[in-house]
């Protein structure tokens, strides 16, 4: 049982120290964007992301009520 806990202890360390080599190495050390917005063909097509269609449809319908009170 502890082989086998220290053996995947070990390849997670690993696991971490090789991703923090890809992004130490690389120009812009950054995790690449994997968000909708951040892909120039969904965006080429007019793809947003759930929150985003969301937000926009809240912030341009003319017959949206005020959800706040005016007290």
């Amino acid at each position: 049982m502890l082989k086998t806990l220290l053996l995947t202890a070990l390849i997670i360390a690993i696991s971490f120290a090789l991703l923090a080599i890809t992004i130490i190495i690389k120009k812009n050390g950054r995790f690449p964007n994997t968000h909708v917005s951040g892909n120039k063909g969904l965006r080429k097509r007019g793809i947003k992301c759930a929150q985003s269609q969301d937000r926009d449809a809240r912030r341009d319908n003319p017959m949206a009520v005020s959800e706040r009170s005016s007290r």
